[in-house]
């Protein structure tokens, strides 16, 4: 027993036997490596992390990859092989381990590995670890290659070779300006274009990549999932630690796991069998502790709680492993509703319905080493800001950084996290399903600690690509593409999760009608049922401010509608010849077949379109109204969802999840996102503040009478007084002014706490028409309860009488690190617009409807800043300025 305990010893490295070299030695690999094209024309340094069209730029031997047509200007770095180089010392002696392994967290995609000439493995798959076994052929000085294929053609030659049938979409449509074949390659998926990004088929290191030398055993991945026992009213942790024993013989040890903030401390004998094996324990939390659980943000607090794992291999000799632990319970609750046909769709979060409310996360970049830290948190600070609970990580993309998810642990935010296949049919051969197997296991694996994640969905789409045969399949050819799909998502893909994690629920796709869908072999003949599960919803053509248009559904899991970055986003990437809505460059940008027109359509319907003679300034007007357009139809929709929370309309409503369609931008271009490249908000981002608030008034119109619903994502019931006030557009003195107190709102729950008839209202008010006049209205209860003042436009604005061109002007000061801007206008003022250019920040509001004569506007500022650069910078726009 004590020679096994002394043998274990040697794993961790503290307080080794003599002669025993210490371990595991780790020597990392990041930093310069050399780079040379397929036939050694171009040879540069090139860092790792790190990919070749970074390492291009950075050489100064290529412009921005984004800068105007560069998309299709490079597409040869692509398209060639690409190798990566370097010569590196081992920093200990080789022949004291017993196992030397280079590890590789993420290579992108398709290489060969040779150290000192021999190969040692391959890859082909970019979201995998890989770890080769370089014992044999290591030696105290090395050149190590990393030799890349192109993985366009890798992704045609898996194509070709594939001949029992074909398996679409063959090619992204000729608008997208992609490459073809990327479903055969496991890689980033929108890297070979989308209707919202470039083709940028990158090839490189993308993670980290180092040597691991230990002798008899290493500890490869450590993960916490938490639990609660209902009838024995306690939580339990499951630590489970995956081990490589090169030890001919099993090894034995103990393990002591220490809460100390829940008085918990626990202590187990270990055994572990040579080879790959893993550790289970379960680990019961002191039924005297309060555990404090993990919330969503504005739900409670994301505690978390410190602990310490220790490998105690007896005479000293220990590894001490230190993690957070987070306690929370995850449901998607399926089951009938009352007076409805179909089954419900919503979350319980620790037993609690939570209303789910956010966007979508698309890559923040075409080139994942420019993803900085700082990115992360200022992308992900600006969607808690936005009171948004929740993020969907979209299937097209990558799994994100380790950081990513650590983030949302801490700010609260939970995500839908997709598999990485969309929109597309996959092939299921053996190699590819082996890849995806991996794959699979590896990123449960690396992400299950997080409390975050609270859903593993297979796809996004495939349900719905089959249902709809959007890849016009013959009927008696699609058998053989159903049975890949159950075969790829169901007995591969959810076998795993199941068996890897049985802690949070899957599902196969999105849209999706979970239950039923699985009830019908795996594929609803229509996954868009509102009945059922999630939905994706696009309408570009009707008009978005008529609610009827929208799917009372269970859960809105995309829908969205598009606008252009601000100029100084695009003046970026752009010449002076491309500042126009119809240049090349305008049209270039637009990866959405009819984007451009659709926009026009859609602010046409309810506002004038700029007529301005100067191209630039009717640029910048073109621009401004598409965000107007884009923030007031998703306001639309968004509250729709929101107040169709608690009722049952003709057997459809219980919605209980809105998640417009998309947060983030991957460059500067139209796009359906509410973030610009680079974090910028958007109108729509500083309207989903109002429209995702916890307590919010909304107000819609059905057969002539004006409803006004109460929601609230509040605990507790509460009293308060709605106040509704009609403005003529003419004048900033109200009309008339309605209290009505005493209205009861419950707690998580939507309610209609006004109704009459708009002819009634019009008339009781007196001096108003539907042209002249304005609905404004906000709900006020006890301290500081309050919602945001929202607003019920009954008229177009092109139709609005009384509108005019009001004098806005604003007033800076310094208050410490914040600066407030003092607004004041000489009449109504709707979409009134603050722009600060490129200084990095954003305003506590935006985008609003001005009916005081003043109002006090907070920037926050990302970076250091003066009042004289915000003053210079400054712009301001409403709606009457662009006509």
């Amino acid at each position: 027993m004590l020679l096994l305990l002394l043998l274990l010893a040697a794993c961790w490295g503290r307080g080794t036997p003599s002669g025993s070299p210490p371990g595991p030695a780790v020597h990392s690999l990041r930093g310069d490596w050399w780079l040379g094209n397929g036939n050694g024309s171009v040879v540069l340094n090139g860092d790792v992390p790190g990919c070749v069209h970074t390492a291009l730029l950075r050489q100064g031997l290529i412009q921005d990859p984004y800068y105007r047509f560069n998309d299709l200007t490079y597409r040869w770095i692509s398209l060639d092989n690409w190798t990566y180089s370097r010569t590196f010392k081992t920093p200990f002696y080789v022949s004291k381990w017993q196992k030397v392994n280079l590890v590789f967290e993420g290579v992108d995609t398709v290489a060969q590995i040779l150290i000192n000439n021999v190969t040692v493995g391959r890859t082909d798959n970019m979201f995998n670890r890989y770890s080769f076994d370089i014992t044999s052929v290591i030696k105290e000085v090395n050149f190590i290659e990393v030799r890349f294929l192109s993985a366009i053609s890798y992704a045609a030659e898996q194509s070709r070779s594939h001949r029992a049938y074909s398996v679409p979409p063959q090619c992204p449509p000729p608008v997208q300006k992609g490459e073809c074949h990327v479903n055969f390659i496991r890689k980033e998926q929108c890297s070979f274009s989308w209707d919202w990004g470039p083709s940028f088929p990158t090839q490189g290191i993308w993670k980290d990549v180092r040597i691991e030398a230990y002798n008899l055993c290493h500890l490869i991945f450590f993960t916490l999932t938490p639990s609660y026992v209902k009838s024995a009213q306690q939580w339990s942790l499951e630590i489970e630690s995956v081990f490589d024993v090169v030890s001919s013989k099993p090894v034995v040890g103990l393990v002591t796991v220490n809460i100390p903030k829940l008085q918990t401390q626990q202590t187990y004998t270990t055994e572990l069998p040579p080879g790959e094996g893993r550790i289970v324990l379960l680990v019961n939390i002191n039924k005297s502790a309060t555990v404090q659980t993990w919330w969503p943000s504005g739900h409670g607090n994301q505690t978390g709680y410190d602990m310490t794992t220790t490998f105690n291999m007896g005479a000293g000799y220990k590894i001490e492993k230190f993690s957070k632990a987070y306690f929370r319970t995850v449901e998607l609750v399926e089951e009938p509703i009352p007076g409805s046909p179909g089954l419900s769709f919503y979350f319980r979060i620790n037993g609690l319905p939570i209303f789910i409310k956010g966007s979508n996360w698309i890559p923040a970049d075409s080139f994942q080493d420019r993803v900085s830290s700082d990115m992360l948190k200022l992308i992900l600070q600006s969607t808690v800001d936005a009171n948004m609970n929740a993020l969907r990580v979209w299937g097209g993309g990558v799994y994100e950084q380790d950081e990513f998810y650590d983030i949302c642990d801490e700010l609260g935010i939970m995500i839908w996290q997709d598999f990485m296949f969309a929109c597309a049919l996959y092939p299921t051969d053996q190699n590819y399903l082996e890849s995806v197997r991996a794959e699979v296991t590896h990123q449960v694996t690396r992400l299950k600690s997080h409390p975050c994640i609270i859903l593993w969905s297979g796809n996004n789409e495939n349900e719905a690509a089959i249902a709809g045969n959007w890849f016009s399949i013959p009927q008696d050819e699609m058998e053989v593409y159903i049975l890949d799909y159950v075969k790829l998502y169901v007995k591969n893909i959810q076998e795993i999760v199941i068996a890897e994690d049985k802690s949070r629920p899957y599902i196969t796709s999105s849209p999706t009608n979970g239950k039923e869908s699985v009830k019908e072999s795996w594929l609803s003949q229509n996954p868009y049922d509102t009945h059922y599960g999630d939905t994706h919803f696009y309408d570009y053509l009707s008009d978005c401010w008529n609610w009827t248009v929208y799917p009372k559904t269970r859960f809105a899991s995309e829908y969205g509608f598009q606008s252009w970055p601000s100029f100084s986003t695009l003046e970026k990437v752009s010449s002076t010849d491309d500042w126009s809505y119809t240049s090349n460059f305008s049209l270039h940008r637009q990866h959405h077949a009819a984007g451009n027109d659709q926009m026009l359509h859609q602010a046409g319907l309810h506002f004038k379109l700029p007529q301005n003679t100067d191209p630039l300034k009717l640029f910048k007007d073109t621009i401004y109204l598409t965000q107007v357009m884009q923030a007031q139809c998703i306001k639309a929709e968004t509250e729709f969802y929101r107040r169709s929370r608690s009722e049952i309309i003709n057997g459809e409503g219980h919605t209980m999840g809105s998640l417009y369609w998309q947060l983030n931008d991957i460059w500067q271009a139209p796009s359906w996102a509410s973030l610009e490249y680079g974090g910028k908000w958007k109108m729509l981002h500083y309207f989903a503040q109002h429209f995702f608030a916890p307590l919010l008034p909304v107000g819609y119109e059905d057969d002539g009478v004006l409803y006004i619903y109460g929601v609230s994502d509040l605990h507790s019931d509460c009293e308060l007084t709605l106040q509704v006030t009609l403005h003529q557009w003419s004048s900033m003195e109200p009309v008339c002014t309605l209290a009505k107190e005493g209205v009861t709102l419950k707690a998580g729950s939507a309610a209609p706490i006004y109704k009459e008839p708009i002819n009634d209202l019009l008339k009781r008010c007196g001096n108003c028409t539907r042209q002249s006049c304005v609905v404004t209205f906000y709900l006020k209860g006890k301290g500081e309860l309050h919602s945001p003042g929202n607003y019920h436009f009954l008229s177009s604005l092109k139709d609005a009488v009384g509108l005019e061109k009001a004098q806005l002007s604003a007033t800076i000061s310094q208050q410490g690190d914040l600066f407030a801007f003092v607004l004041q206008t000489t009449a109504i003022t709707p979409f009134v617009w603050l722009d600060v250019g490129n200084i990095p920040g954003r305003f506590n509001d935006n985008g609003f409807l001005m009916t005081e004569k003043r109002k006090v506007v907070v920037f926050y500022p990302w970076e250091p800043i003066s009042i004289e650069e915000l003053k210079k910078s400054l712009s301001l726009t409403s709606l009457m300025d662009i006509y």
